[in-house]
């Protein structure tokens, strides 16, 4: 569905003397199969937004290429517009129509008649929880009904790649969690392709098949959240002593299956690849050397430890939260 090889965008700041070049995307790598749901995610400036513009037809890349639904980004825009569905960060709807006349409005710019339009709108406002609002306008609708809206408007021509750019952003937890449901029903319902942008590192683990993580405008990692937080960062393991003796007796046997172990304490803690599988006989090596415990707890490790890990910055949320929609031709 996406193919992109060398993608590379250089935006312009300054004038005169102060004139300098910016590499927002320097020479990404990407693919995308059919029914997959991809998260893309990264810091701010790590060129995010800017690669989604590109492969949205929204700005021309510089250098590389991409093709999107087959078709090519920079000399076949019309054709990769007509085969998307895209849900921006902003919003796409109009707050003083009716919801319902907007929605009917957008299927027939896509070439559909107003009676299929008509139909296929109300077959997704029940089935994304929009019943009764039809004839409401989104200056009256809660921010989760209007995010739904944006989906609805991004499906209404039933496109085979839906791209959705922070799409609960904004939303409290209750709402979050609803969207996601209908999110996950865009491929077991309609086989789509999704292509997800999100700072929500539970948001992404929850839906995404894969990651793909972008740093300095460049691609830093691709591969499904398990593996990424398996083979970045290992299990937390965390064993309470029960007495300062046996401090030093746990700390040396965590350390021949964890890569460093801290000691705080009677806390002796260490990251263990597959910690699952060692864990058994760790306990059995240290009852057999005397060691009681008070408490042992496993924390698998997060999609945070995999930033802080490929990236030297933790990806927060309060802090990307902050992140607000650039205009066109602006560095994200």
């Amino acid at each position: 569905m996406i193919h992109a090889r060398g993608l590379s965008h250089t935006f312009h700041s300054g004038q005169g003397k102060d004139k300098k070049a910016v590499q927002a995307v320097d020479g990404v790598d990407l693919d995308v199969a059919e029914g997959e749901v991809v998260g893309f995610l990264g810091p701010n400036g790590a060129g995010k937004t800017t690669t989604l513009r590109i492969l949205t037809t929204l700005l021309k890349p510089t250098a590389g290429t991409a093709t999107v639904a087959g078709y090519d980004v920079a000399t076949q825009a019309v054709q990769v517009r007509r085969s998307i569905g895209y849900c921006s960060q902003v919003g796409s709807t109009f707050s003083g129509t009716y919801a319902g006349d907007e929605v009917v409005d957008h299927g027939m710019l896509y070439g559909m008649s107003k009676r299929d339009a008509v139909a296929r709108g109300q077959e997704l406002f029940d089935r994304l929880q929009l019943e009764g609002l039809w004839r409401r306008k989104p200056k009256n609708m809660s921010r989760g009904q209007k995010r739904r809206l944006d989906i609805v408007m991004a499906l209404i021509h039933s496109p085979g790649l839906v791209f959705l750019d922070e799409p609960t952003t904004g939303l409290d937890p209750q709402a979050r969690a609803n969207l996601w449901d209908h999110i996950g029903a865009l491929r077991a319902q309609q086989g789509a392709t999704v292509f997800l942008t999100t700072h929500y590192l539970d948001e992404a683990d929850a839906l995404a098949d894969r990651i793909l993580i972008i740093d300095r405008g460049r691609l830093v990692a691709s591969d499904t959240p398990d593996n990424l937080k398996a083979a970045v960062s290992g299990d937390l393991v965390d064993l309470e002593v029960a007495t300062d003796e046996q401090v030093v007796i746990a700390r040396d046997k965590l350390g021949t299956i964890a890569d460093s172990v801290e000691v705080h304490e009677r806390h002796v803690r260490g990251r263990v690849p597959r910690a699952g599988k060692a864990v058994p006989g760790l306990l059995r090596d240290l009852e057999s050397s005397g060691v009681s415990l008070d408490s042992i707890e496993v924390v698998r490790p997060t999609l945070d430890d995999v930033f802080l890990t490929l990236t030297g910055r933790s990806l927060r949320d309060a802090e990307a939260a902050t992140e607000k929609a650039q205009p066109e031709g602006a560095p994200a």
